[in-house]
């Protein structure tokens, strides 16, 4: 039998088309403007353009051609950092109001797929929080407590286990009423509602600078400038860091993998596992078979070589759990961006009023980001949001405030790398398809040999705050393992908070 290959994109990217839209090419007066089209920026133009107000959104890349697409798409309102550590960071009526953002979110979704009649999976089922080897049982009873105290009453503790189809799997929580869906799919259905109502999209179009006065004025690299009333940064990680969002915000990449299943094999379900970094997964039809997601292996962005080997691991993982598995489909990586709390950081800047910034949507940002739109729908017309301080982005860290010294210390220890040499003696040892730092003299050079074996060399300084960037063989980006900046392997930033491309070695 012959091998299948193994796709490196996500699995939403096979076989399926969004939407194109052309740069902006003259200036622009609008009343908001949105930079960003995944989710975040999408959903929040979306209720903007539902709420009668002239908008437009801007990316420099195509709709979804960000961590959108690289997403397993769970729609939850199991958290990250859980229910219990929740009401310890945020109190009981902040882990309340946390339960209902998120349940609040996924029934917007699903109030949005049957408006825009969208075809794109949406599903409500089950989700699990399950036991991993070697947890003991009281984690899951402290969970479900907490859980029941932020008003989810329906959670239940299954500590004899949980049965899935023929699999016995361990002790869990289970969680109803969750969802997923295709987001890709989602993202093409909310770009039609936005223009059905009169906003406007424009790809392709990069966002230099955003002069926050009385009139927002935001500059590109192609020349147009934008002036608008109000806008919203929906970057992932926020492209204006005036305000220091990245000592806040801790970015960590994640894997996937996507495993042949037989069709019907396992019901549709949601799962996380109490491991550190945990295990999540999902089910995704196909054609003819269904496709067993599975995602983990997490660790800070910049801060590890062994891509290979954490796919390797997830395989192992999902086949000890589940039989039936079979051979890799997909596999392929994203960027999260945690914060101290667990919670996103979203709305208004506090030094800049008429700048919203949605990041640090955390493992869960479908329902964040969704969440995020709507806050800040509510606050741009003047209408309160119950949810708008628990997210704000001017909180307080509270009991995260260990957190940040500890991720802020580790941030310091990044800049060590300036003092080592390279990661190679010289470009000769760097094969083809690959790429690694090299020390020119005193100067640190981000030097890749494309396939044909031509090299192309930029400075290895982050065009954020100056941290040495690293190579990501299995996603070939250059990541930097400070602020969590990404850039292409010629050094076209891909993710912020850099504001610009690595700039070119000087010999």
């Amino acid at each position: 039998m012959q091998r299948q290959i193994i796709q490196t994109t996500s699995i939403w990217h096979d076989g399926f088309n969004l939407p194109t839209y052309s740069p902006l090419t003259t200036d622009l007066r609008i009343a908001v403007a949105v930079v960003g089209a995944g989710i975040a920026g999408l959903s929040t133009a979306y209720q903007l353009a539902k709420r009668g107000i002239q908008v437009a959104v801007f990316d420099d890349g195509p709709i979804g051609g960000g961590d959108t697409g690289n997403t397993t798409a769970h729609l939850t309102g199991m958290l990250d950092k859980g229910y219990a550590e929740t009401e310890y960071l945020r109190g009981t009526d902040g882990a309340r109001l946390t339960a209902e953002s998120h349940l609040a979110a996924i029934d917007m979704i699903e109030r949005i797929v049957r408006d825009e009649a969208i075809a794109c999976d949406f599903a409500r089922m089950d989700g699990y929080l399950f036991l991993a080897p070697g947890g003991e049982l009281r984690t899951l009873t402290e969970e479900r407590d907490a859980a029941q105290r932020a008003g989810l009453n329906d959670v239940a503790l299954l500590s004899e286990g949980v049965t899935l189809g023929n699999v016995r799997l361990s002790p869990a929580l289970r969680f109803p009423h969750q969802a997923h869906f295709h987001p890709l799919k989602y993202l093409a259905g909310l770009c039609h509602g936005i223009e059905r109502m009169g906003g406007q999209i424009f790809c392709g179009t990069h966002i230099t600078r955003v002069n926050a006065e009385a009139i927002v004025t935001l500059e590109t690299t192609d020349g147009p400038v934008i002036r608008a009333d109000s806008v919203v940064l929906a970057t992932h990680m926020p492209i204006d860091d005036t305000l220091g969002y990245s000592l806040r915000i801790f970015p960590a990449l994640t894997y996937v993998i996507g495993l042949h299943l037989p069709t019907g094999s396992l019901p549709n379900f949601l799962a996380f596992d109490t491991a550190d970094p945990y295990h999540y997964v999902r089910i995704q039809a196909a054609e003819d078979h269904d496709v067993l997601i599975v995602g983990g292996e997490d660790h800070k962005t910049g801060q590890a070589d062994d891509m290979d080997a954490r796919y390797q691991r997830l395989a192992q993982w999902a086949r000890t759990q589940f039989p039936l598995a079979g051979e890799v489909l997909y596999r392929w990586s994203g960027q999260v961006a945690n914060s101290f709390d667990g919670l996103a950081l979203m709305g208004p800047d506090l030094v800049s009023p008429h700048v919203y910034v949605i990041t640090g949507q955390t493992g869960i940002g479908m329902t964040h980001s969704t969440i995020g739109a709507m806050i800040i729908a509510d606050q741009i017309v003047g209408i309160p949001n119950p949810w708008a301080e628990l997210y704000a982005p001017g909180r307080a860290t509270g009991h995260g405030l260990g957190e940040v010294v500890s991720e802020g210390l580790n941030v310091l220890s990044q800049y060590t790398d300036l003092l080592k040499g390279g990661d190679v003696a010289s470009a000769t040892e760097i094969p083809a398809g690959s790429g690694a730092v090299v020390g020119w003299g005193p100067m640190k050079v981000a030097t890749y040999r494309d396939d044909q074996g031509r090299l192309h060399h930029c400075s290895a300084l982050c065009t954020h705050l100056g941290c040495i960037v690293a190579w990501n063989d299995s996603a070939k980006t250059w990541d930097c393992p400070c602020h969590g900046s990404r850039f292409d392997s010629y050094g076209t930033v891909i993710n912020g908070p850099a504001p610009s491309d690595l700039l070119p070695a000087e010999e």
